[in-house]
């Protein structure tokens, strides 16, 4: 549902309030660098590993062994918190193949770079 002029120049004006109040925000670069769904996931398997490994070491009366195992279990949930939070380089993006000729993008206004990717979802369907 397209909207309404009025709702239209509201969002204009709040897109620009944001850009201009916030712009250390919506501008911050990570310096090529993003979280890796990937890294997200192998560390929450190491984490639970790791607490397991935790409990049962510590559930443990008396055995050596089963210290070693709380220990390695605690060992296991750093690497794996680690390995979650830490940021991978991120690779360039595949080029989009486009239909028509690409037009620059900072002149385009939020609500008009939304239609755009609406409309090639649309015909890639």
């Amino acid at each position: 549902m397209p909207l309404s002029e009025q709702e239209q120049r509201l969002l204009d004006e709040m897109e620009r309030h944001l850009m201009h109040n916030d712009a250390d925000v919506v501008t911050a670069s990570r310096d090529g660098r993003t979280l890796s769904y990937r890294n997200i996931v192998y560390g929450t398997v190491l984490v639970l590993v790791g607490l397991g490994g935790l409990i049962a070491g510590v559930a443990g009366r008396g055995a050596i062994g089963l210290v070693i195992v709380g220990v390695v279990g605690f060992v296991l949930m750093l690497g794996g918190v680690i390995l979650a939070v830490t940021p991978t380089r991120a690779v360039s993006p595949r080029p989009v193949q486009t239909s028509a000729p690409s037009t620059p993008r900072k002149s385009a206004s939020f609500m008009d770079r939304m239609n755009d990717r609406w409309d090639r979802r649309q015909e890639d369907r």
